[in-house]
């Protein structure tokens, strides 16, 4: 019995000593959650009581919206609380789990009766002001921006996994450039320019740069180790100019390249059974092993179709261009189905007919041994129309210009050719940025047509050259002007909204320039294009003009005084032809050009039998005549496609007409008006190996014929061979075509070279190869390099002409497109078949290359 009372009282005792220590708890929390700024009355914390919320104000927050933190809270005035309750602290956790603030207080304010009012205290966390980088070069900061610009925005708040993602870029960056062993850390520093604001420091250790010293295969029987690595984008330390880092990404890449390169080949079932990566003790470089299970050969054996309607098993077959015995070739065989470099693949043919919806299968029909049966099931589906034709983006072109270039019209049958055409032709109007080129076909299944939406980026096409040269004591000064507005239109020139600086958006082209270095040369030109007279057909009309005169520099009344002037003008109608394809195009030009000689003793203009041409008028009046097809995807940097043209020039055939021609006469009388018939092929071909790299091939070919043999071959409109642009610039309204040869003076090649003077030839021709590599794509500064091997020759009549007796050289270049000065650049080339040139140093040349590129 007193056990038991004991023990009841032990209980009682036990029970009071938890309601003291709860009341004290309570006391202390609700010292922490309310603070009263008036003397109240003691609340029962043992005994919770509801108020009616009178009001609530919130204090501290200078960036996060008042009204939203009331709502985050979920306290309304006129609502019930309990107090102490869990709404109070059901809205300090959603508060503070929203990382906004370091701190936040619910405090009471002061009750009257049965209401409180409260206030909600928050302590910010403080915003991104800036960022810093620590340990690295100044040069890294630009790429570092980029890498972490979309995690840190200013102003921001900076959390923890905010500073994750930034982290994980830096080291992103760095690993991508080989330094796999990079440490970075952050802390933050306070910045006085901003209130609560604070600046974020990455301390970065990047560590040396770790690179691939061995990669090795086993079970490649059949391929050799050289041809995988070249399959491989990480590549040794020992390779040439090749970027010796691993990344895990480009690793991965590179297995699916191998094993894809055996499915070309016929090995079907090759794999790569297991792959290695480790690091060297000695300096911590990358090892790598492959191991590679090849498999048989296979090779392709029957060929089956179903569901083809609309052509027949032979037509598809021709299509497809694979025999019975090949060896399988995967790539081939998908290039054939789907998609191939040259569009006549079997998808095409259907997509070019209208069939948007058309779909193939293609399965193992049978495996005989080696032998592999294919049934290629054809999903048909109807015709497409086109409904929309909508175009974005041309905020300076109007919208009539591009619409024209379109091949895609509503209404139109669907073809998949027709906006790879229209694709190019806007590429090719160099108005926009090609790179940046968008096309989206958004379809209508159930109205069986398509949407075709055109996105473009606009870019500055016109042009300027300001440019002043000092040319020597007998020069002097030479100053340069001239502008070239590529999307000018004329009817907008009294709207002055549309200038900048002049009225833009209509596609037409007007230039302007001037050159000039006193008495001793003047140049004048002006020209205008329209490319779509009447804005219905692709058919252009030019107007040009220009003036030149050449003097020695003497004044005018002295006997040494000799010049050469030239007044000129032309108009040309062009337009695009349907055939042989809609490729081609024709451009016939009228000519008239009038020629000043005085005293004119340069030897440049010589008869056949060797009579120089010195003084007097002579006038040259012509019909040309230009035949081009042009397939390039890329004004600015080709990757595919050519570029060919033949042209013919015709004279009136005076000597013909009259039969008392005197043909006995001085040269000079001999030729007032010129008679001659010129013919020029031209041809340029490009191949992309890759993405970056770009194979050119060039031919060029020239011929100045006479109608009469005893007046013989005009003196003017011949060629000119070697030099650069700036050597023969002098030359270029002079009645001559310049054309260079990369590695080569025009005086160095002996053809050009009569009795100790240079003079024009009726002959030459040119062959040109290129590979260029492209730096940086980008429109507003296009660069590329380039490597080049040229041969060519100039020939005084066709009885000398061997196309074997070739001027060799080679050489290096680099070429920047900028949109405001056109392509500028340089060649330095060797040319190997100079006279007397026995050294490597004696036989280079260097070119420059400004406002556009020489033939």
């Amino acid at each position: 019995m007193v056990l038991v009372q004991h023990a009841d009282t032990l209980r009682r005792a036990i029970i009071m000593s938890k309601k003291i220590i709860t009341g004290i708890l309570i006391q202390l929390l609700s010292g922490w959650l309310f603070a009263q700024t008036d003397q109240l009355p003691n609340v029962d914390y043992l005994q919770p009581a509801d108020f009616e919320i009178g009001g609530v104000k919130v204090t501290g927050a200078v960036h996060t919206d008042t009204t939203t933190i009331l709502s985050m809270a979920g306290f309304r005035q006129g609502d019930r609380i309990r107090i102490p309750g869990a709404t109070v602290s059901r809205a300090l956790k959603t508060l503070m789990k929203q990382g906004l603030f370091t701190d936040v207080q619910i405090l009471k304010n002061k009750t009257i009766g049965d209401v409180v009012y409260l206030e909600i205290k928050v302590q910010e966390r403080p915003r991104l002001g800036s960022h810093s980088f620590k340990g690295v070069k100044k040069s890294k900061h630009d790429g570092l921006n980029n890498a972490v610009n979309n995690y840190l925005i200013k102003g921001t708040i900076v959390t923890d996994q905010v500073k994750k993602n930034a982290i994980y870029a830096i080291k992103k960056y760095f690993i991508e450039k080989g330094f796999a062993d990079v440490e970075v850390m952050s802390h933050e520093e306070p910045n006085h320019l901003l209130d609560n604001s604070m600046r974020l420091v990455f301390e970065i250790k990047q560590g040396e740069k770790i690179k691939v010293e061995e990669i090795n295969f086993t079970g490649n029987n059949n391929v050799k180790n050289k041809k995988l690595k070249k399959l491989l984008p990480t590549k040794q330390k020992n390779k040439l100019f090749a970027a010796s880092k691993l990344i895990p990404t480009e690793w991965e890449k590179g297995k699916k390249n191998i094993i894809a390169h055996y499915n070309s080949l016929g090995y079907l079932d090759a794999e790569i059974m297991s792959d290695s990566i480790g690091r060297k003790k000695n300096n911590g470089n990358y090892f790598t092993q492959i191991n590679i299970e090849e498999g048989q050969l296979y090779y392709f054996g029957n060929i089956s179709w179903e569901g083809n309607t609309k052509y027949s098993n032979e037509q598809l077959n021709k299509i497809l261009n694979i025999k019975k015995g090949e060896i399988f070739n995967a790539q081939k065989l998908e290039e054939r189905l789907h998609f191939s470099q040259t569009n006549d693949d079997l998808t095409g043919l259907y997509m070019d007919d209208g069939h948007l919806f058309f779909n193939l299968q293609k399965e193992t029909k049978a495996i005989r041994g080696d032998t592999v049966d294919l049934n290629i099931r054809i999903f048909e589906g109807p015709a497409a129309m086109v409904d929309k034709v909508t175009i974005k983006g041309n905020d300076r072109t109007n919208e009539h210009v591009i619409r024209r270039e379109l091949r895609t019209e509503p209404g139109k049958k669907f073809s998949r050719a027709d906006i790879i055409r229209s694709q190019r032709a806007l590429a090719n109007l160099g108005f926009f940025n090609p790179e940046k080129m968008d096309i989206n076909t958004p379809v209508n299944a159930e109205r069986g047509t398509v949407d075709i939406e055109y996105t473009v980026d606009e870019k500055n096409s016109d042009q300027f050259e300001l440019a002043v040269a000092y040319g020597g004591p007998e020069v002097g000064v030479t100053g340069t002007v001239g502008v070239t507005f590529n999307n000018f239109s004329l009817k907008n020139i009294r709207d002055r909204s549309t200038w900048a600086p002049l009225p833009t958006g209509d596609g037409q082209q007007l230039s302007l320039r001037a050159q000039s270095n006193g008495k001793a040369y003047q140049s004048y030109n002006l020209a205008f294009t329209e490319p779509w007279l009447g804005g219905k057909k692709p058919t252009s009309l030019s107007f040009a003009t220009f003036f030149t005169r050449n003097t020695n520099g003497y004044d005018s009344s002295s006997d040494a005084f000799s010049s050469i002037s030239t007044l000129g003008g032309s108009v040309s109608v062009g337009t695009r032809l349907q055939w042989p394809d809609d490729n081609f195009t024709s451009t016939t030009t009228l000519n008239f050009r009038k020629y000043t000689l005085d005293n004119y003793s340069d030897g440049l203009f010589k008869s056949d039998d060797g009579q120089p041409v010195t003084d007097g008028h002579f006038f040259n009046i012509n019909i040309q005549q230009r035949i081009a097809r042009s397939t390039i995807d890329n004004p600015l940097f080709p990757t595919q496609g050519s570029k060919v043209s033949l042209m013919a020039q015709f004279t009136p055939p005076y000597s013909l007409f009259d039969g008392n021609a005197e043909t006995t006469l001085d040269a000079n009388d001999r030729f007032k008006f010129l008679e001659y018939h010129k013919w020029r092929l031209d041809g340029e071909w490009y191949t992309a190996l890759n993405k970056k790299l770009v194979l050119k091939f060039g031919a060029k070919f020239g011929y100045v014929g006479a109608y009469n043999k005893s007046i013989g071959t005009s003196p003017f409109e011949r060629f000119l061979l070697g030099g650069d642009m700036f050597s023969n610039n002098s030359n270029s309204v002079l009645g001559t075509d310049n054309i260079t040869l990369r590695g080569y003076e025009i005086e160095e090649l002996e053809n050009n070279v009569v009795d100790g003077e240079t003079v024009a030839t009726p002959l030459y021709n040119k062959f040109t190869a290129e590979l260029r590599y492209l730096i940086s794509p980008n429109p507003n500064a296009t660069i590329y390099a380039l490597a080049f091997a040229e041969a060519g020759n100039a020939y005084q009549d066709f009885k000398s002409y061997n196309p074997f007796d070739l001027k060799r050289s080679a050489g290096v270049g680099l070429r920047v497109f900028l949109p405001m000065f056109g392509t500028l650049g340089f060649d330095y080339g060797w040319g190997f078949d100079k006279a007397g040139a026995n050294t490597f140093k004696g036989i280079g040349k260097i070119s420059l290359v400004m406002g556009f590129e020489p033939e």
